[in-house]
Order: C-alpha cells, then sequence, then structure tokens
C-alpha cells in the first residue's frame, strides 16, 4: 500500500507564494508519476502537475502559466508544488496522487483522474484579493 500526506495549505494573499509537499509511503516503483490536482468548490478535479519518480518527464496545466514549479526529494519521498503569483482562482483543495503504471518511456505524461491509483486527503489552500 501507499500512503500520501499533504502539507503546506495555507490562506495566503494574492500574488503570493506557497509550498506544498507531499510525503510518500510504503513501497514505491521507481516508474511511479507523482500528480498534484486541484479541485475547487462546485467544479471537477483537474490535473496542476506532474513528475516521474525517477526524474526526468515534468508536466503542466495550461493554467499553471509558468507560476507553479513541481520537484521532488527522492530521498525524502516528497513531492513539492511551489506556487507563485498565486491568484483567487488558484483557491481549492489540493491533492497529490500517484500512478504505479506510469511509463517514463513514452512522451504521454497522465493528466486524468482515473490514471492514478492511490490520493491524499488534500491540503487547503485559500488565495485571497
Amino acid at each position: 500500500q501507499v500512503q500520501l500526506v499533504e502539507s503546506g495549505g495555507s490562506l495566503v494573499q494574492a500574488g503570493g507564494s506557497l509550498r506544498l509537499s507531499c510525503v510518500a509511503s510504503g513501497f514505491i516503483l521507481t516508474r511511479s508519476a507523482m500528480g498534484w490536482f486541484r479541485q475547487a468548490p462546485g467544479k471537477e478535479r483537474e490535473f496542476v502537475a506532474g513528475i516521474g519518480w525517477s526524474g526526468g518527464k515534468e508536466a503542466y496545466a495550461d493554467f499553471v502559466e509558468g507560476r507553479f514549479a513541481i520537484s521532488r526529494d527522492n530521498a525524502k519521498n516528497t513531492v513539492y508544488l511551489q506556487m507563485n503569483s498565486l491568484k483567487p482562482e488558484d483557491t481549492a483543495d489540493y491533492y497529490c496522487a500517484l500512478d504505479r503504471t506510469y511509463s517514463p518511456t513514452t512522451p504521454y505524461f497522465p493528466r486524468r483522474r482515473r490514471e492514478y491509483d492511490y490520493w491524499g486527503q488534500g491540503t487547503q489552500v485559500t488565495v485571497s484579493s
């Protein structure tokens, strides 16, 4: 089993920054991909960013527009999401997720919710205007 625990969510003013963390425990394959998703009230959960667990590929949603950066620290089993220039529309619950069937040798990066096998409980981000 894999467990994912997010932290770092908070209330921040527009234009501010936050860094979210996701600590993974359990059996993690090096082929795995880690993704960050978000869900605002009344909206569908959407892909934000993702990274291969063994490195290399990163992927971002178009709305990120260069404001966010995903990174990982394999020694700490942790994936980070650095969010800068935050906007009120970034307000949401942010979730990390793991896709255990990811293939780093293909150009495709998983962006759909159903492609991920394990999920954390989420951390809340609120951006005030």
